[in-house]
């Protein structure tokens, strides 16, 4: 671990900031096209309420800034790190570039084949993570989970409509 105690707030900080930031870049893509386009869509019986999705993903964007934080403070010096760390920023590009495919350009396909590659790219980044630290690891598994409902739930309403 980065024995430099004093910098570990501020990356912490940094780690929460960015993916807050990534969400919340993401989520102007959604706000408008979630209360006109989305609801006109068929849906499965078993959507999630649209309230739920803000509070859900706040709190995935948290665990997952906190894991990032718990590899980055083992030191940008070794190259798993690095490696690691560079994982998690596709991870979170692909996670900003669903929302826009989906909502923004409304494209339903597109979104599925997006959120496929962001699956396969957040398990990568929850194995390398573990190995460098299990908690980062532990805190990417509901990240994983939701995505693997929003990856069906995609797939539900492309098939319904």
């Amino acid at each position: 671990m980065d024995e430099n105690k004093g910098y570990q707030i501020p990356k912490l900080i940094a780690a929460l900031g960015l993916t807050l930031i990534t969400g919340f870049i993401g989520s102007l893509a959604t706000a408008e096209p979630l209360t006109t386009w989305y609801v006109t869509l068929n849906k499965p019986y078993w959507t999630p309420p649209n309230w739920a999705f803000g509070p859900i993903w706040t709190i995935l964007y948290i665990l997952i800034g906190i894991a990032a934080y718990l590899v980055w403070r083992e030191g940008l010096k070794r190259k798993d790190v690095k490696i690691a760390l560079s994982v998690f920023a596709l991870q979170l590009i692909l996670n900003l570039l669903w929302s826009v495919i989906f909502f923004g350009f409304k494209s339903i396909y597109g979104g599925l084949i997006e959120i496929i590659i962001l699956w396969i790219t957040i398990l990568i980044n929850l194995i390398l993570f573990y190995r460098i630290s299990k908690w980062a690891g532990i805190l990417f598994i509901p990240y994983l989970a939701w995505v693997t409902i929003a990856s069906f739930l995609n797939y539900s309403i492309y098939i319904l409509n």
